[in-house]
Protein backbone atom coordinates (compact mmCIF):
# COMPACT_ATOMS: atom_id res chain seq x y z
CA UNK A 1 0.00 0.00 0.00
CA UNK A 2 1.44 3.50 -1.02
CA UNK A 3 1.75 5.86 1.93
CA UNK A 4 2.56 9.45 2.13
CA UNK A 5 2.52 12.28 4.45
CA UNK A 6 0.27 14.11 1.95
CA UNK A 7 -3.15 13.91 2.57
CA UNK A 8 -4.56 13.04 -0.90
CA UNK A 9 -7.43 14.60 -2.61
CA UNK A 10 -10.44 12.84 -4.45
CA UNK A 11 -12.38 14.82 -6.35
CA UNK A 12 -16.25 13.44 -6.67
CA UNK A 13 -17.90 15.32 -10.08
CA UNK A 14 -21.45 15.40 -10.36
CA UNK A 15 -21.56 16.09 -14.59
CA UNK A 16 -25.27 16.07 -14.51
CA UNK A 17 -27.05 19.52 -14.53
CA UNK A 18 -30.51 18.82 -15.10
CA UNK A 19 -33.55 20.04 -13.23
CA UNK A 20 -34.58 16.95 -10.97
CA UNK A 21 -31.00 15.06 -11.34
CA UNK A 22 -30.03 12.43 -9.11
CA UNK A 23 -25.93 12.91 -9.50
CA UNK A 24 -26.40 14.68 -5.83
CA UNK A 25 -28.05 12.08 -4.43
CA UNK A 26 -25.23 9.52 -5.90
CA UNK A 27 -22.20 11.48 -4.81
CA UNK A 28 -23.48 11.84 -1.57
CA UNK A 29 -24.01 8.09 -1.00
CA UNK A 30 -20.19 7.47 -2.13
CA UNK A 31 -18.75 10.05 -0.11
CA UNK A 32 -21.14 8.64 2.71
CA UNK A 33 -20.13 5.15 2.05
CA UNK A 34 -16.79 5.78 1.78
CA UNK A 35 -16.19 8.32 4.50
CA UNK A 36 -14.90 5.80 7.26
CA UNK A 37 -12.50 4.12 4.31
CA UNK A 38 -11.18 8.15 3.80
CA UNK A 39 -10.47 8.95 7.09
CA UNK A 40 -8.36 6.05 7.42
CA UNK A 41 -6.38 6.27 4.56
CA UNK A 42 -6.03 9.68 5.14
CA UNK A 43 -8.05 10.97 1.93
CA UNK A 44 -10.13 13.99 1.21
CA UNK A 45 -13.01 13.36 -0.46
CA UNK A 46 -13.98 16.83 -2.47
CA UNK A 47 -17.25 17.43 -4.25
CA UNK A 48 -17.45 19.15 -7.47
CA UNK A 49 -20.96 19.72 -9.17
CA UNK A 50 -21.07 20.84 -12.25
CA UNK A 51 -24.60 22.59 -11.91
CA UNK A 52 -23.15 24.70 -9.61
CA UNK A 53 -19.53 25.22 -11.34
CA UNK A 54 -21.30 26.20 -14.87
CA UNK A 55 -18.49 26.33 -17.08
CA UNK A 56 -19.79 28.03 -20.24
CA UNK A 57 -18.79 26.07 -23.38
CA UNK A 58 -15.44 26.32 -24.54
CA UNK A 59 -15.04 29.79 -24.09
CA UNK A 60 -11.35 30.29 -23.96
CA UNK A 61 -9.69 32.15 -26.90
CA UNK A 62 -6.32 29.98 -26.41
CA UNK A 63 -6.48 26.64 -26.69
CA UNK A 64 -6.69 24.20 -23.11
CA UNK A 65 -2.82 22.69 -23.90
CA UNK A 66 -1.50 26.21 -23.72
CA UNK A 67 -2.90 26.36 -19.94
CA UNK A 68 -3.76 30.51 -20.87
CA UNK A 69 -7.16 30.86 -19.36
CA UNK A 70 -8.36 34.51 -19.62
CA UNK A 71 -12.03 33.78 -17.77
CA UNK A 72 -12.08 33.72 -13.79
CA UNK A 73 -14.34 30.44 -14.19
CA UNK A 74 -11.71 28.75 -16.27
CA UNK A 75 -9.42 29.64 -13.91
CA UNK A 76 -11.39 28.46 -10.88
CA UNK A 77 -11.88 24.68 -12.70
CA UNK A 78 -8.10 24.45 -13.40
CA UNK A 79 -7.08 24.79 -9.62
CA UNK A 80 -9.94 22.21 -8.82
CA UNK A 81 -8.69 19.56 -10.83
CA UNK A 82 -5.15 20.78 -10.64
CA UNK A 83 -5.20 20.25 -6.96
CA UNK A 84 -6.80 16.64 -6.92
CA UNK A 85 -4.75 13.48 -7.08
CA UNK A 86 -7.77 11.33 -8.31
CA UNK A 87 -11.50 11.89 -9.93
CA UNK A 88 -14.77 9.50 -9.09
CA UNK A 89 -17.16 10.57 -11.81
CA UNK A 90 -20.88 10.32 -10.52
CA UNK A 91 -22.18 10.00 -14.08
CA UNK A 92 -25.68 9.45 -15.91
CA UNK A 93 -26.44 7.97 -19.14
CA UNK A 94 -28.07 10.47 -21.88
CA UNK A 95 -29.10 8.67 -25.39
CA UNK A 96 -26.03 5.89 -24.93
CA UNK A 97 -23.61 9.14 -23.78
CA UNK A 98 -22.13 10.97 -20.90
CA UNK A 99 -23.67 14.36 -20.47
CA UNK A 100 -22.23 17.10 -22.44
CA UNK A 101 -21.34 19.11 -19.22
CA UNK A 102 -19.06 16.47 -18.66
CA UNK A 103 -17.44 16.46 -21.81
CA UNK A 104 -17.20 20.25 -21.65
CA UNK A 105 -15.69 20.12 -18.42
CA UNK A 106 -12.68 17.61 -19.65
CA UNK A 107 -12.25 19.72 -22.86
CA UNK A 108 -11.88 22.42 -20.74
CA UNK A 109 -8.38 21.91 -19.55
CA UNK A 110 -5.58 19.50 -20.66
CA UNK A 111 -2.88 18.96 -18.12
CA UNK A 112 -4.74 19.17 -14.84
CA UNK A 113 -6.07 15.97 -15.60
CA UNK A 114 -2.78 14.06 -16.65
CA UNK A 115 -1.44 11.51 -14.79
CA UNK A 116 -4.21 10.88 -12.31
CA UNK A 117 -6.33 7.70 -11.90
CA UNK A 118 -10.49 7.86 -12.25
CA UNK A 119 -13.49 5.87 -11.79
CA UNK A 120 -16.71 5.69 -12.50
CA UNK A 121 -19.70 5.64 -10.74
CA UNK A 122 -22.72 5.51 -13.66
CA UNK A 123 -26.52 5.21 -13.25
CA UNK A 124 -29.31 4.70 -16.00
CA UNK A 125 -31.76 2.62 -16.77
CA UNK A 126 -31.01 -0.73 -19.02
CA UNK A 127 -27.88 -0.18 -19.56
CA UNK A 128 -27.37 0.91 -15.82
CA UNK A 129 -25.85 3.80 -17.33
CA UNK A 130 -22.20 1.71 -18.63
CA UNK A 131 -22.53 3.01 -22.08
CA UNK A 132 -21.81 6.74 -20.96
CA UNK A 133 -19.14 5.12 -18.47
CA UNK A 134 -17.53 3.66 -21.63
CA UNK A 135 -17.64 6.85 -23.33
CA UNK A 136 -16.41 8.41 -20.71
CA UNK A 137 -13.30 6.43 -20.31
CA UNK A 138 -12.14 6.90 -24.06
CA UNK A 139 -12.02 10.59 -23.19
CA UNK A 140 -9.91 10.42 -19.75
CA UNK A 141 -7.49 8.07 -21.58
CA UNK A 142 -6.97 10.57 -24.35
CA UNK A 143 -6.39 13.26 -21.32
CA UNK A 144 -3.73 11.11 -20.25
CA UNK A 145 -5.68 9.80 -16.93
CA UNK A 146 -5.75 6.07 -15.87
CA UNK A 147 -8.94 4.22 -14.89
CA UNK A 148 -9.23 2.01 -12.48
CA UNK A 149 -11.13 -1.61 -12.78
CA UNK A 150 -13.18 -0.72 -9.69
CA UNK A 151 -16.54 0.57 -10.68
CA UNK A 152 -20.15 0.88 -9.39
CA UNK A 153 -23.05 0.85 -12.09
CA UNK A 154 -26.86 1.86 -10.94
CA UNK A 155 -30.14 0.39 -12.40
CA UNK A 156 -32.61 3.38 -11.46
CA UNK A 157 -35.21 1.00 -11.17
CA UNK A 158 -33.38 -1.18 -8.76
CA UNK A 159 -31.47 1.27 -6.62
CA UNK A 160 -33.58 4.34 -6.53
CA UNK A 161 -36.28 5.20 -3.48
CA UNK A 162 -37.71 8.35 -4.62
CA UNK A 163 -35.00 10.54 -4.40
CA UNK A 164 -32.82 8.33 -2.54
CA UNK A 165 -30.44 5.39 -2.94
CA UNK A 166 -32.00 1.73 -1.11
CA UNK A 167 -29.51 0.36 1.28
CA UNK A 168 -27.03 -1.81 -0.17
CA UNK A 169 -23.93 -3.53 1.30
CA UNK A 170 -22.47 -4.75 -1.52
CA UNK A 171 -22.95 -1.48 -2.91
CA UNK A 172 -21.41 0.19 -0.66
CA UNK A 173 -18.70 -2.37 0.05
CA UNK A 174 -18.08 -1.54 -4.21
CA UNK A 175 -17.58 1.96 -3.57
CA UNK A 176 -14.83 1.55 -1.33
CA UNK A 177 -13.16 -0.98 -3.32
CA UNK A 178 -13.15 2.65 -5.55
CA UNK A 179 -10.92 4.64 -3.36
CA UNK A 180 -8.38 1.65 -2.35
CA UNK A 181 -7.59 1.77 -5.96
CA UNK A 182 -7.62 5.28 -6.31
CA UNK A 183 -5.47 5.77 -3.51
CA UNK A 184 -3.05 3.31 -4.13
CA UNK A 185 -2.43 4.32 -7.75
CA UNK A 186 -2.85 7.75 -6.97
CA UNK A 187 0.11 7.45 -4.95
CA UNK A 188 2.24 5.43 -7.43
CA UNK A 189 0.97 8.10 -10.22
CA UNK A 190 2.20 11.03 -8.27
CA UNK A 191 5.52 9.96 -8.28
CA UNK A 192 5.85 9.76 -11.96
CA UNK A 193 4.42 13.28 -12.18
CA UNK A 194 6.84 14.98 -10.32
CA UNK A 195 8.78 17.46 -12.07
CA UNK A 196 12.78 16.98 -12.67
CA UNK A 197 12.46 12.97 -12.60
CA UNK A 198 15.09 11.77 -14.38
CA UNK A 199 15.17 7.39 -15.21
CA UNK A 200 18.48 5.85 -14.75
CA UNK A 201 19.82 4.67 -17.91
CA UNK A 202 22.05 1.58 -16.74
CA UNK A 203 20.68 -1.36 -17.30
CA UNK A 204 21.03 -2.44 -13.63
CA UNK A 205 19.15 0.27 -12.67
CA UNK A 206 16.15 -0.59 -14.60
CA UNK A 207 13.55 0.97 -13.02
CA UNK A 208 15.14 3.27 -10.80
CA UNK A 209 14.58 7.21 -11.23
CA UNK A 210 15.85 10.37 -9.04
CA UNK A 211 13.75 13.65 -8.81
CA UNK A 212 13.97 16.41 -5.97
CA UNK A 213 12.65 15.36 -2.49
CA UNK A 214 9.61 17.22 -1.64
CA UNK A 215 7.87 17.61 1.60
CA UNK A 216 5.40 14.35 1.43
CA UNK A 217 8.69 12.10 1.40
CA UNK A 218 9.40 12.96 4.69
CA UNK A 219 7.73 9.62 5.85
CA UNK A 220 9.71 7.71 3.90
CA UNK A 221 12.77 9.30 4.02
CA UNK A 222 12.64 8.97 7.71
CA UNK A 223 11.90 5.22 7.69
CA UNK A 224 14.78 4.52 5.22
CA UNK A 225 17.27 6.83 7.41
CA UNK A 226 16.64 4.64 10.39
CA UNK A 227 16.82 0.93 8.09
CA UNK A 228 20.48 2.41 6.76
CA UNK A 229 21.60 3.86 9.74
CA UNK A 230 21.77 0.60 12.10
CA UNK A 231 24.09 -0.91 9.98
CA UNK A 232 26.08 2.48 10.85
CA UNK A 233 25.40 2.10 14.33
CA UNK A 234 26.55 -1.22 14.73
CA UNK A 235 29.86 -1.32 12.96
CA UNK A 236 30.92 2.40 15.12
CA UNK A 237 29.43 0.68 18.55
CA UNK A 238 27.34 3.24 19.17
CA UNK A 239 23.66 4.31 18.66
CA UNK A 240 23.82 8.22 19.26
CA UNK A 241 23.43 9.02 15.49
CA UNK A 242 21.35 11.59 14.60
CA UNK A 243 19.39 9.88 11.59
CA UNK A 244 18.12 6.94 14.20
CA UNK A 245 16.83 9.91 16.18
CA UNK A 246 15.03 12.17 14.20
CA UNK A 247 11.69 12.93 14.17
CA UNK A 248 9.19 13.32 11.24
CA UNK A 249 9.30 17.38 11.50
CA UNK A 250 13.29 17.54 11.94
CA UNK A 251 13.18 15.07 8.53
CA UNK A 252 10.71 17.59 6.69
CA UNK A 253 12.62 20.68 7.87
CA UNK A 254 16.26 18.71 6.46
CA UNK A 255 14.25 18.86 2.88
CA UNK A 256 13.74 22.39 3.01
CA UNK A 257 17.15 23.21 4.14
CA UNK A 258 19.04 21.33 2.32
CA UNK A 259 18.95 20.45 -1.74
CA UNK A 260 17.38 16.55 -1.43
CA UNK A 261 16.95 13.80 -3.94
CA UNK A 262 15.52 10.36 -3.92
CA UNK A 263 15.81 6.98 -5.50
CA UNK A 264 12.37 5.81 -6.07
CA UNK A 265 12.19 1.66 -7.37
CA UNK A 266 8.67 2.17 -8.62
CA UNK A 267 6.39 3.94 -5.92
CA UNK A 268 9.11 2.89 -3.44
CA UNK A 269 11.83 5.66 -1.89
CA UNK A 270 14.99 3.15 -2.15
CA UNK A 271 17.57 5.88 -2.09
CA UNK A 272 18.13 9.61 -1.10
CA UNK A 273 21.43 12.19 -0.49
CA UNK A 274 21.32 15.80 0.52
CA UNK A 275 23.73 18.69 -0.16
CA UNK A 276 24.28 22.42 0.21
CA UNK A 277 26.57 24.92 -0.18
CA UNK A 278 28.55 26.85 2.75
CA UNK A 279 30.32 29.21 0.91
CA UNK A 280 32.80 27.49 -1.62
CA UNK A 281 32.31 24.29 -0.16
CA UNK A 282 29.71 21.82 -1.09
CA UNK A 283 28.59 19.97 1.95
CA UNK A 284 27.25 16.17 1.16
CA UNK A 285 25.19 13.99 3.44
CA UNK A 286 22.58 11.58 4.43
CA UNK A 287 24.14 9.41 1.64
CA UNK A 288 21.83 6.32 2.36
CA UNK A 289 20.02 3.16 -0.06
CA UNK A 290 17.99 0.69 1.06
CA UNK A 291 19.43 -2.50 2.34
CA UNK A 292 17.73 -4.93 -0.30
CA UNK A 293 18.97 -2.72 -3.14
CA UNK A 294 22.76 -2.39 -2.26
CA UNK A 295 25.40 -4.17 -4.59
CA UNK A 296 23.70 -2.24 -7.94
CA UNK A 297 25.77 0.72 -7.71
CA UNK A 298 23.17 3.04 -6.57
CA UNK A 299 25.79 4.71 -3.86
CA UNK A 300 28.03 5.56 -6.15
CA UNK A 301 25.41 7.33 -8.24
CA UNK A 302 24.27 9.11 -5.48
CA UNK A 303 27.22 10.61 -4.29
CA UNK A 304 28.45 11.32 -8.76
CA UNK A 305 24.86 13.11 -8.81
CA UNK A 306 25.33 15.00 -5.43
CA UNK A 307 28.64 16.13 -6.41
CA UNK A 308 27.26 16.85 -10.03
CA UNK A 309 25.01 19.58 -8.22
CA UNK A 310 27.60 21.52 -7.19
CA UNK A 311 26.78 25.47 -7.51
CA UNK A 312 29.45 27.13 -10.00
CA UNK A 313 32.07 28.72 -7.67
CA UNK A 314 32.20 25.28 -5.57
CA UNK A 315 36.06 24.39 -4.56
CA UNK A 316 35.66 21.68 -2.06
CA UNK A 317 33.24 19.01 -1.75
CA UNK A 318 33.25 17.55 2.28
CA UNK A 319 31.42 14.63 3.97
CA UNK A 320 31.61 12.50 6.71
CA UNK A 321 30.88 8.79 8.05
CA UNK A 322 31.90 6.85 11.20
CA UNK A 323 35.61 6.55 11.62
CA UNK A 324 34.67 3.09 11.87
CA UNK A 325 32.84 2.19 8.76
CA UNK A 326 35.24 0.88 6.64
CA UNK A 327 33.48 0.25 3.68
CA UNK A 328 31.96 3.56 3.12
CA UNK A 329 35.34 5.02 3.75
CA UNK A 330 36.55 2.75 0.80
CA UNK A 331 34.41 3.53 -1.82
CA UNK A 332 34.99 7.32 -0.35
CA UNK A 333 38.60 6.95 -1.03
CA UNK A 334 37.95 5.41 -4.46
CA UNK A 335 35.89 8.80 -5.17
CA UNK A 336 39.08 10.92 -4.65
CA UNK A 337 38.31 12.15 -1.16
CA UNK A 338 40.74 12.15 1.35
CA UNK A 339 40.79 12.10 5.30
CA UNK A 340 40.09 15.60 6.92
CA UNK A 341 39.95 14.91 10.76
CA UNK A 342 38.64 12.32 13.13
CA UNK A 343 36.12 13.74 16.15
CA UNK A 344 33.66 11.68 18.20
CA UNK A 345 34.07 8.79 16.48
CA UNK A 346 32.82 10.66 13.05
CA UNK A 347 35.61 10.69 10.23
CA UNK A 348 35.69 14.11 8.48
CA UNK A 349 36.59 13.27 4.16
CA UNK A 350 37.22 15.86 1.61
CA UNK A 351 38.06 16.20 -2.40
CA UNK A 352 39.30 19.40 -3.78
CA UNK A 353 37.08 20.35 -6.63
CA UNK A 354 38.05 22.44 -10.11
CA UNK A 355 34.53 23.68 -11.95
CA UNK A 356 35.54 21.45 -14.97
CA UNK A 357 35.40 18.44 -12.72
CA UNK A 358 32.12 19.50 -11.66
CA UNK A 359 30.82 19.33 -15.54
CA UNK A 360 32.35 16.38 -16.50
CA UNK A 361 30.93 14.74 -13.19
CA UNK A 362 27.03 16.11 -14.38
CA UNK A 363 28.06 14.48 -18.16
CA UNK A 364 28.88 11.49 -16.18
CA UNK A 365 25.84 11.06 -14.11
CA UNK A 366 23.29 12.65 -17.35
CA UNK A 367 22.66 15.95 -16.11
Amino acid sequence: MYTSTKMPRVLVVVPSTRPGRRGPAVADWFTSAVARRAEALGVQCTLADLAEIDLPFLDEPEHPSTGQYVHEHTRRWSELVAGSDAFVICTPEYNHAMPAALKNAFDALSAEWAGKPIGFVSYGNTSAGTRAAHMAKSVAVTLGMVPIRATVNLRIADSFDGDGLVADTRRDAAAVRILDELHELAGLLDVLRRPGRTRLTAPEHAGITIAPARDDDAGELLVLQRCCWVDEAVVNATFEIQALHEPLDVVRRGIAEHATWVLRDGGRVVGAVRARSQGTTWEIGRLMVAPDHRGRGLGRYLLSWAEAQAPEGTTLLRLFTGALSSRNLRIYGRAGYHHESTSAGVAHLAKAVQSQEVVADAERVGV
